[in-house]
């Protein structure tokens, strides 16, 4: 390196300093131990340079490689801390991301080794920095691009931090080959299954109320109103009909009614949906009167579009499947649980969306009154379908959001690209402004491969800069797994998940592509049957499931 200095005013003469010398100003080490000999297979200096006397095609030692040069003995190595380095190499700097959680892949663009963990970002222990507001994640990638992988593998690798998952709906039962390679058996809804899920259930809230002191028991009794309130409009708001606030302060007291509850009752009745209507269809005088309509006519005109949008759940395709008690246990203890969907795609696009948001009611409430303490991962595939249901929907999964933090939740939204979210209700709707929202509500995005159609829609809804666009649109589209992950507004980081060669087999969503294999068979299932896949016990068969519900070692540590 060249400096200048001035003789006597006059122009300034070069005064050249070595490396070692600028170097003493940021380490500790003195000028002699930055000194390094010339080296002894030097044969001439020319022009004042020192050729070498290494093979011109390296030497051909094991693990020597084809460099002419060795590095190791030519160049000189300097000791510093990591502050001093950045002020000579100022461009080369990790993501700041701390090794905690679940170890992801590698960053693309500094080569080191990603971890995610959403809970510790947001309260860092030891005092570390607040990376980002909230613990909710949001995956946008079109379909083929990796989002199911990178999901399963962040959830599988989370497990030995304590958080278990819940998949509120898996419409496609692509979750069902990771549940049974776990031993756990997904719970299957639909045609031939014999399950039932209450859409209404008190969940643990039933067993524990006689326990409760009454302002216990007036503080979680509200909640659960609320919830099934919230539920109710949006199930009559998904057949089609808006309700009003009538009709949920209606359905606020025929919930409170029939569940029987006040300071001095010591147990809670049962509620379905059923029930509802039919105390909708023929009230009582108290009814009407405490709801103030002037006459019974009154009331069962004014509320007829509810009655008749709930009681088409009833009679309709999903008669019998969230009408009726809850007819299994979920495990607790299991390290995820699944609500396989698939069977109920005969039925229409419709059912599919009533059943997801029954479920997203049901497993939020469930998760929230459940005492173990233990943190929770909740997946909502394919998201943008609740949202489509209307106003209700939409709030429901906005309260959710808002309130992880407190529940111990990391809410997982699934969608295809940013735009989903403006398909929400008319432009300028309350709905479309809510849904809006929820990606501020969401600190950790990753977009995985996106095409150049809708760079734009990424650009304006994201804030995007040209370089985390053109990752999007560009070097994520090159392979599976690839995504910019964003954590609120830091700079988006390149990452590349890398899946073991048991998590490739179990995850593998393209298996329907190549391999006609029947529905996920239900243990009580009579309809069902297996097919013989020929596959020795233990191997992966023809839908990527292990058969014999064993894990191999390498599931979540192999990587290649």
């Amino acid at each position: 390196m060249t400096m200048f200095s001035r003789r006597g005013g006059g122009r300034a003469a070069p005064v050249s300093r070595s490396a070692g010398e600028l170097l003493t100003a940021f380490t500790d080490l003195t000028p002699e131990q930055l000194t390094v000999a010339a080296p002894p297979e030097a044969i001439g200096v020319d022009a004042g340079v020192v050729w070498n006397a290494d093979p011109r095609r390296g030497h051909r030692a094991g693990g020597r490689g084809w460099a002419p040069v060795d590095a190791a003995r030519r160049l000189p190595v300097y000791r510093a801390t990591t502050d001093q380095i950045g002020g000579l190499f100022p461009l080369l700097a990790a993501h700041g991301v701390p090794p905690v959680g679940a170890r992801m892949g590698f960053d693309a663009s500094t080569g080191g080794s990603f971890y995610a963990h959403p809970s510790e970002w947001v309260a860092p222990e030891a005092g570390g920095a607040k990376l980002v507001t909230n613990p909710n994640m949001i995956f946008f990638g079109e379909p083929g691009r990796g989002k199911s992988s990178t999901v399963c593998a962040f959830c599988l690798r989370m497990m030995p931090f304590g958080f278990k998952t819940l998949i509120s709906g898996d419409r496609k039962g692509e979750y069902t080959p990771v549940l049974r390679a776990l031993g756990v058996e997904p719970i299957v809804l639909g045609a031939g299954s014999p399950r039932r899920l209450n859409a209404l259930d008190l969940g643990p809230v039933r067993t524990r109320w006689a326990a409760w002191p009454p302002e216990r028991r007036r503080r979680e009794l509200a909640v659960i109103l609320t919830r099934w309130n919230r539920l109710l409009a949006a199930l009559a708001a998904a057949q089609g009909y808006a309700p009003t606030v009538t009709d949920e302060h209606v359905l606020q007291l025929v919930l409170r009614r029939l569940v029987g509850a006040d300071d001095t009752t010591d147990d809670l009745r049962p509620v379905t949906i059923p029930q509802v209507t039919g105390l909708l269809t023929d009230p009582d005088q108290q009814l009407w009167n405490d709801t103030r309509f002037a006459s019974r006519r009154a009331f069962l005109d004014t509320m007829r579009p509810l009655t008749d949008a709930l009681s088409n759940l009833v009679v309709g395709p999903l008669a019998g499947l969230f009408d009726t008690d809850t007819n299994f246990d979920l495990d607790w203890d299991a390290p995820i649980q699944s609500m396989d969907l698939s069977r109920l795609e005969p039925l229409g696009e419709q059912a599919v969306n009533v059943a997801l948001t029954c479920l997203g009611a049901w497993s939020a409430m469930l998760t929230d009154l459940h005492d173990t303490g233990a943190p929770r991962i909740v997946i909502r595939d394919e998201v943008w379908r609740q949202l489509g249901l209307g106003l209700p929907a939409v709030k429901a999964i906005n309260a959710d959001l808002r309130l992880s933090r407190s529940d111990r939740t990391i809410q997982m939204l699934i969608m295809h690209k940013p735009s989903d979210l403006r398909a929400v209700g008319a432009a300028g709707s309350h709905e479309a402004a809510i849904a809006a929202d929820l990606l501020a509500l969401c600190s950790t995005k990753v977009l995985l491969g996106q095409s150049e159609a809708i760079s734009t829609e990424l650009a304006g809804l994201l804030g995007l800069s040209e370089a985390e666009q053109a990752a999007v649109t560009g070097w994520a589209m090159q392979a599976p797994g690839r995504a910019l992950w964003k954590l609120d507004n830091r700079p988006g980081m390149r990452i590349q998940t890398v899946l073991s060669t048991t998590e490739k087999s179990i995850f593998d969503t393209d298996a329907g592509m190549r391999t006609r294999h029947p529905a996920p068979a239900d243990p009580d299932d009579d309809t069902s049957h297996t097919q013989d896949t020929g596959d020795p016990p233990g191997s992966a068969g023809v839908n990527g499931t292990l058969t014999d519900g064993a894990v191999p070692d390498d599931a979540l540590t192999e990587e290649r």
